[in-house]
């Protein structure tokens, strides 16, 4: 809002300078208990023995309060820098790390590092077997702290600017900046670099514990049958499969957020200036695109080498890094075809391009907690992340690898025919 010069027109009306900032907390604290009530409501109607209605609600809670955790954050990080781009790639640093944490003290010996983060905090409420509320009054702490340090920190800042001052650029620009796809990687470079880095973390996280897969889930009937069912030589195989599908569904996040990129240049008025020249829209659609396509397969590339080195140094099996390499590389395809999906959503429906979000959203659902639900397998099918062999404990099979990469191209073909046809929307 105030990038776009919306926010300073509202608050030259009789507004308080806090009112933005307490609108966006409240729909997100709306959001959150409206999500927390459906999860309790939903799981309560299931009839599973042992799921009881108050155990539930406290599950739908510990979501909320979580929730409602992260959005405090996001109100710090709004105040630190001048674009809604930087201050969202922080607070999902944040999302990270909290993650991080909680994954290491869960499966590491000392457990004191899952109570650093208010996932592990959430988890503490032992939902169904303990059912204690009170660590949710942390989150609440956090929550309300994170929200009134954003509160004081707003007035130590002007409007459209951030706490952390702009670094000044250089007086000449490079020789690539001269270039659509340099214009694009310089655009886009610090979410490559923040995603780069979080997914061979996460990657070395799940790694480290891939030694230990078969002794910390053989009490766990639902994931032993989802496992059995992806198939492989072992439970470590099954496992880091099913990780694999975590992995490129958070790179398909970036790959859906690069894509749009372009739709958030044209939105603020920076495409129309670059398209008055020389320049195509197929080569300036096209160059963030690229990005988005080589980015996200870099970002598996990453990842896997974080799960493979990890995963060998747990295991004491070398060939892991090659064999879990080219298992994240198998996604690679799959991501080409989100990008193709949020390409023509852009070039035939701009104003649905947020859609695109769907395709990760399902792909997580389906691919991943399908496989514990047992979703049938047409659901599985609608998701282009399904057709993907499962790699390590699957052979490849190039075909469907091969199809997708088709699908993809022709889907981004028909997005940057619908750019040229229509109109660009001006400012």
């Amino acid at each position: 809002e105030e990038e776009t010069g919306r926010a300073e027109l509202l608050r030259s009306t009789v507004v308080g300078r806090h009112a933005h900032l307490a609108a966006a907390l409240s729909v997100a604290a709306l959001a959150n208990l409206v999500l927390g009530l459906l999860l309790a409501l939903g799981l309560g109607g299931l009839g599973i023995d042992g799921v009881d209605a108050g155990g539930s609600l406290l599950y739908g809670a510990a979501h909320a309060a979580v929730g409602l955790v992260f959005a405090g954050v996001a109100a710090v990080t709004a105040q630190l820098t001048a674009h809604a781009r930087g201050a969202t790639g922080t607070a999902l640093a944040v999302i990270g790390a909290a993650y991080v944490l909680r994954a290491a003290g869960d499966s590491g010996e000392n457990g004191a590092l899952s109570w650093l983060s208010p996932i592990g905090w959430a988890q503490r409420t032992y939902v169904y077997v303990g059912d204690d509320w009170w660590p949710l009054l942390l989150c609440l702490a956090l929550a309300a702290g994170c929200a009134a340090t954003g509160f004081a920190l707003s007035t130590r800042r002007d409007v459209g600017a951030g706490i952390r001052p702009q670094k000044p650029g250089r007086p000449v620009a490079s020789p690539a900046l001269g270039t659509p796809l340099g214009l694009a990687l310089r655009l886009h470079r610090g979410m490559l670099a923040g995603f780069g880095a979080g997914l061979f973390l996460m990657g070395a996280m799940y790694g480290s514990i891939l030694g230990q897969a078969e002794d910390m889930l053989k009490d766990i009937d639902q994931l032993q049958e989802a496992l059995e069912r992806i198939g492989g030589t072992g439970i470590a195989e099954a496992f880091a499969s099913m990780v694999m599908v975590v992995v490129a569904v958070v790179a398909a996040v970036y790959v859906v957020m690069a894509a749009l990129r372009a739709r958030a240049e044209e939105t603020a008025g920076r495409a129309e200036p670059l398209l008055a020249t020389g320049l195509s829209r197929g080569r300036w659609a096209g160059s963030h695109l690229a990005v988005a396509m080589g980015g996200g397969t870099l970002a598996l590339l990453v990842a896997g080498l974080g799960f493979g080195i990890a995963g060998a140094a747990s295991t004491g099996d070398g060939v892991l890094v090659p064999r879990l390499v080219g298992a994240a590389l198998a996604y690679a395809p799959a991501l080409w075809v989100t990008v193709g999906v949020a390409a023509v959503l852009f070039g035939w429906l701009p104003r649905a391009s947020a859609a695109a979000w769907i395709v990760p959203v399902y792909a997580f659902v389906v691919g991943y907690l399908g496989q514990i639900l047992r979703f049938p397998d047409w659901m599985n099918n609608l998701s282009p992340f399904g057709h993907v062999p499962r790699l390590p404990a699957a052979d490849l099979d190039w075909t469907p690898l091969l199809v997708l990469t088709l699908v993809a191209a022709g889907l981004v073909w028909l997005g940057l025919a619908g750019l040229r046809r229509r109109d660009l929307e001006t400012k």
